[in-house]
Order: structure tokens, then sequence, then C-alpha cells
């Protein structure tokens, strides 16, 4: 717990809350006016307490003022449909291409070597969740880019901003395309079936679609946050299982059907060793982009209730999703390879390998495009707690964050926020405009795997772990954390280096 001393009050804080006279009892959301600083209470729970000069009272704790009092009500299950809503996105559908650059070794090994990098990672950052304090009480980070503040300090704090807000605008443009994508296979399925498969089934406006996808995102981006959002993250998780079960039964009865399993242990060959060098390095990109939510695992970690402890429940949420999602990932992408071979294509689902039967085909693309609204809305949260907490900090007398009431025909009275409207629906504009400047799904999404595996899902866990458990420099967990990092860090580079080079191929083909 958080204590504010404020000298002067009285309290009766040895009454219980319910025989006590609450007239003096100050909320935390209205303390601004008597200069308290709200800020310093974000972080430390669903309870703080103003210190008088007597024994503490409880009082109404809002992580910003003017938002109401939420409680954690999170268990494993909603953390774990949290993660897989964020997980099992656009990345799985590139997973038949990853390994068909890969081989039937290299491609099956990458994907449960990422997955133990990605378990070793969040088991890491679940530590950094809550620092006990014999003062203050446990203090709670309840955001990555917060949690990197309190443990590195303020510099590799607006690294770390920078990486966050680069990783989740750049997944929301990746959702874009994907959504795009998959609604043009619906389009070109419905062709094929009446048209036949040799039709030329491929005029669709894409940039169209794109703008349809934003304006739904503008809608559903004004839901406030995180707490509420369970009902959503729920809804995409079933759809992302959904999808991925057809990906897969359509690649197993594929491989069935042609009686045997295409492929080799080198992979899709190329033109010279360093085109190939190229697509290796491309394949592990989109691998490293399919696994790690680092980046809105804390936010996740944040909503659970205790007991058992946030971290206890985390880990098992954690261990359960990346399970899960491996398996998932190592069918689509396995029997994706076996049933294409050298001709699998970018995106399992749209790249129209499957004609038939084509209304499954279809309502696979309708689940992508689903779940990939939630899986949107789950990314981008943390972006807007983010801005729109540092808007309220700087200017706190703005006329943007007045509420307005509002009532439509046909609908309830409900109030908008002036600011979380103006700066979410730019956010989606942009986003979509950027969409519709790179439309290239497996370039796109390997780029922003090797930019954010390393940075985000690696060095800030492993450097707040160090502190959190006062691990010495040059100890033996010391060095091995150290050495770990390293190496993803040099993955995370020549990933890199593969990714841009196709990016840059494909604008300039």
């Amino acid at each position: 717990m958080r204590y504010l001393e404020i000298p002067g009050l009285k309290s009766e804080g040895d009454l219980p809350p319910e025989e006590r006279d609450l007239k003096d009892d100050i909320p935390l959301k209205k303390s601004e006016a008597i200069g308290i600083n709200t800020d310093d209470a974000d972080d430390y729970g669903d309870t703080a307490f103003l210190l008088t000069n007597s024994k503490p009272f409880e009082v109404e704790h809002s992580t910003e003022p003017g938002q109401e009092l939420f409680k954690r009500t999170g268990t494993i299950w909603t953390a774990t449909a949290h993660i897989i809503t964020g997980v099992i996105g656009a990345g799985v559908l590139s997973l038949a291409w990853s390994t068909a650059q890969l081989g039937w070794i290299a491609g099956p090994l990458s994907m449960i070597f990422f997955a133990l990098i990605t378990l070793i990672s969040t088991l890491l950052l679940c530590e950094c969740y809550m620092t006990p304090d014999p003062e203050c009480g446990p203090i709670r980070h309840g955001s990555l880019t917060g949690a990197v503040k309190f443990f590195l300090g303020e510099k590799r704090h607006r690294i770390c901003a920078i990486f966050v807000l680069e990783s989740l605008y750049g997944t929301a443009v990746a959702y874009t395309i994907t959504v795009v994508e998959s609604a043009s296979a619906i389009k070109k399925s419905n062709c094929y079936h009446i048209e036949g498969h040799n039709s030329s089934c491929r005029h669709v406006n894409a940039n169209m679609l794109m703008l349809i996808f934003g304006a739904v995102q503008i809608l559903v981006s004004q839901i406030p946050d995180f707490h509420n959002m369970a009902w959503l993250s729920i809804v995409a998780a079933v759809m992302s299982f959904t999808y991925a079960l057809i990906g897969f039964a359509l690649g197993l009865a594929k491989t069935i059907g042609n009686g045997m399993v295409m492929g080799s242990i080198s992979g899709v060959p190329a033109d010279s060793g360093a085109e190939k060098l190229w697509l290796v390095f491309q394949g592990i990109a989109d691998i490293a982009f399919a696994y790690p939510y680092s980046v809105i695992l804390l936010e996740i970690q944040d909503t659970l209730k205790s007991p058992p402890s946030e971290t206890q429940s985390m880990k098992k949420a954690s261990s359960i999703s990346i399970a899960t999602t491996t398996i998932f990932y190592l069918c689509c992408g396995c029997f994706g390879y076996a049933a294409f071979g050298d001709k699998t294509p970018g995106n399992l689902l749209t790249g129209f390998g499957f004609y038939e039967p084509y209304w499954l085909v279809d309502f696979a693309n309708a689940c992508i495009i689903l779940h990939l609204v939630g899986g949107y809305q789950l990314a981008c949260q943390v972006i807007f707690a983010l801005v729109e907490k540092w808007f309220a900090a700087e200017y706190p007398n703005s006329a943007l964050r007045k509420n307005l009431d509002l009532k439509l025909p046909m609908f309830p009275k409900f109030e908008l926020n002036m600011f979380r409207f103006v700066f979410r629906t730019a956010f989606v504009v942009t986003a979509t405009g950027n969409a519709m400047l790179f439309p290239y799904f497996n370039q796109v999404l390997g780029v922003l795997g090797a930019l954010n595996f390393w940075s985000l899902g690696i060095y800030f866990p492993v450097e707040m772990y160090i502190v959190q458990k006062k691990i010495g420099a040059w100890t033996r967990k010391w060095v091995l954390l150290e050495v770990f990092s390293l190496v993803c860090m040099v993955i995370s580079v020549v990933a890199l280096i593969g990714s841009v080079e196709g990016l840059i191929r494909a604008k300039l083909s």
C-alpha cells in the first residue's frame, strides 16, 4: 500500500469504514485540489491510504483523475485469454512460409526455440510486477514502461517507451494488412467457387477495405481501458483457436490428399546463396514476431485478483498460453509446409493453396477478422493509456480532458471524452494510412519481429530482473542472464537485416 501524509487532518482510522463518519475522507481522484499528487499512487494497487496524524484510513483509488474505480477481478483463465488474443494473431498465418524457408529440421526447432525463449523472458518479467517496500508496502508496476522507469531509470525508460510505441503501432499496421488480406480472400474464394479455380478473380479494392476496418477500429477504440475488455479478449481468443484449427485441418487434409509429405530438409531453394540467406533470416524474423508479448504482460497481470498472488497466476497463465500457442504453431506451420512444399504461400489462409471447401475458407478468414478486431485493441490500449496519462499530467486543465454527454437516436446516453476521441481516432487513421503504403504481409511482420524481439522481449525483462533480485555483477547467474540476452540480440540483428532487405525488394518490385 502507498501512504500519503497529510499533516493536520483528523481521522477515525481506528474504526472500520462502516462505523466511522466519512465526511473527512478524501478520495484520491479528487485530491488534486488539496495538493496531493495522485500520480504517485497510480501503480500501488486498487487501494490507497492517506496517512493522517493517527492511523491511515482507506480511501477510493483511481488510476487517473475522473476515471471510475476499478476492482481487479481477472483470473488465470481471463489472463490466458488476453495472452492468446495478443499472441495468436497475424503471426500464425506466416509460419508455414517461415517453415518452408528453414526446412523440416530448422523450421520446427526454431518455433520450439522461440517458445522457450519467450517462456523464460516472461517468467522473469512476471517477477517484476510487484516490488516489496518495507515503508510504503508492495509497489505495483502496471506497465512495461513504468517498470523500466522504476528499475532502470529515466534514460532507459525513454528508450523503452520509443520501442513500445513503435512495436504496438507496427502491430496495428500489420493487423490492418492481415484483415484486408482475409477480407479479400473471402471475396476471391467465392469468385473461384463460382467461376472456377483458373478464373482471374484478382480485382479487390484493398484500400477501401482498409478504410472500412479503420472506421470499425475508431469505434471500438473508445473502450476506456483493459479492465473493460475481458469480454472482447475472450471472443477474440475463441476466434483465434477456430481459424488456427481450420488452418491445421486444411493442411492435414491436403497432405493426406497428396499422399505424401512435401518439402525438404533445406527448405525452399533460391537462385543464390545470398538470396537463400535473406529468406532464412526473414523466416526467423516472422517466427520472432509470432511469440513475444512482453509489452502487454504487466498490463494483463495488473488485471488479476489475489489470492493467489498475481505473479503466481500470471506464470501459470503464461505457461498455459505458450504451450497452447506452440502446439498450434507447430501444427499450422508444419502441416502447411507438408501440404504445399516449395509453393507454400506467405499467408496460409489467404494465399489460395486452399480453394475448397470454400465456405470453410471463408469462415476461417471471417474468424481472423473478428479476432484481429480484438487483438488490435489489446495492443493499442497500451499506447492509449500511456499517452493519455502523459496528457493528463502535462495538461491537467485542458478542455480536451472534459467529458461530453451525448445522446444519439436509439442509443442510451453516454459520455465522450474529447482527448480520448481525438487521439485514438488520429492513431487509427495514421496506422491505416501506413498499412495502405506498405501492404506487404511477410516483410512487415519480419521487420517488426526483428526490431522488438530482443529489445522489448529480452533486454528489459532481463535487466529489470537483475535489479529486482539484486543479482551482483559477474556472479554465475548474472553471466548466464547476460549471455542469454547477448545471444538473442545477435539473432534479432540478423533477422532485422533479412527483413529490411525483403521489404525493400518488395517495395521496388
